[in-house]
């Protein structure tokens, strides 16, 4: 009899655990169901407009569009380095124009250099962060408020789908492309200036974080009876005085490299927006995780 009873006060603490555990998963339904329909909305709102203020930032130059960015004017160069300076005019993705004197390593001549009126430069670096930002507007436009997200994978599906995109636009701000020198020396920036850049000068623009960079080489040529030992250069972001490289059938070695820049605040601020928005899509993500722990928690 002492064992019955006990075996039906077990079997009574069992229910009231049972019971006490269905109440448990309800509630947590009744909270997740609430997260699909109402804050993963709020969160995708979030979302799109921080990244239509990003998008913003990075509009191209239209004089069909009303309200478009206004062109700025960025000063390179300092006081205290002089061999290259120069003021560049950012609008958008375009260097619409680009003022710069060189001087001459040997000489101490100075050269000055301006974009042709009818030449603006595209950064290639802001022109796919721009696409990579509207791809992910266009993931989060497709579901709107009146869609049911019915499960926590398909939120996780669509956050990895954005958080891809926001990766992406922000690799391509903090990690410019590497040229080899003669992809430089065939570029079309080369052909932008009046007057044309002489054969023993090349520069190069690109993006560095939050920085807008002019990079300026010049060069000498290597006499084809040189005892130097020719080895061409490979790819890279900067060369360095010594790189070696041969173009149009003639040999250059790099002697002299200067590097000028400037903060782009517009940039700064693109680049706080993609890590908020990857915040977000990490946040919602976790949310959805504590929820997927317990459904795989059988107690029983």
């Amino acid at each position: 009899m002492v064992m019955l009873g006990a075996d039906q006060s077990a079997i009574s603490e069992l229910a009231k655990m049972t019971a006490a555990s269905q109440i448990e998963r309800t509630v947590l339904e009744e909270e997740f169901n609430w997260l699909l329909k109402e804050e993963v909305h709020a969160v995708l709102k979030q979302l799109q407009d921080i990244l239509k203020e990003a998008a913003r930032r990075f509009s191209m130059p239209s004089p069909s569009l009303e309200g478009q960015l206004k062109p700025e004017n960025f000063i390179l160069g300092s006081s205290t380095m002089d061999q290259v300076k120069g003021v560049l005019t950012l609008q958008g993705e375009a260097l619409t124009q680009a003022d710069i004197n060189i001087k001459v390593a040997k000489s101490s001549q100075v050269m000055h250099f301006a974009f042709r009126d009818d030449k603006q430069w595209k950064l290639q670096q802001i022109q796919d962060a721009r696409n990579h930002v509207n791809q992910a507007l266009q993931l989060l436009s497709s579901r709107d408020e009146s869609y049911y997200f019915k499960t926590g994978a398909e939120v996780n599906k669509l956050m990895d789908a954005v958080m891809l995109q926001l990766t992406r636009a922000r690799n391509r701000l903090t990690t410019p492309a590497s040229m080899t020198l003669p992809e430089l020396a065939s570029s079309g920036l080369m052909k932008m200036f009046t007057p044309p850049m002489p054969g023993d000068v090349m520069v190069n623009f690109y993006i560095n974080l939050s920085k807008l960079c002019l990079t300026v080489y010049q060069l000498h040529v290597l006499q084809p009876n040189t005892t130097k030992n020719f080895k061409a250069g490979g790819s890279s972001v900067l060369h360095n005085p010594g790189a070696m490289f041969e173009y149009n059938n003639t040999k250059f070695e790099v002697s002299h490299v200067h590097k000028v820049e400037c903060v782009v605040p517009w940039l700064n601020d693109t680049l706080v927006f993609f890590t908020i928005s990857l915040q977000l899509c990490q946040q919602l993500k976790d949310k959805i995780s504590v929820f997927s722990s317990f459904w795989n928690y059988r107690p029983f």
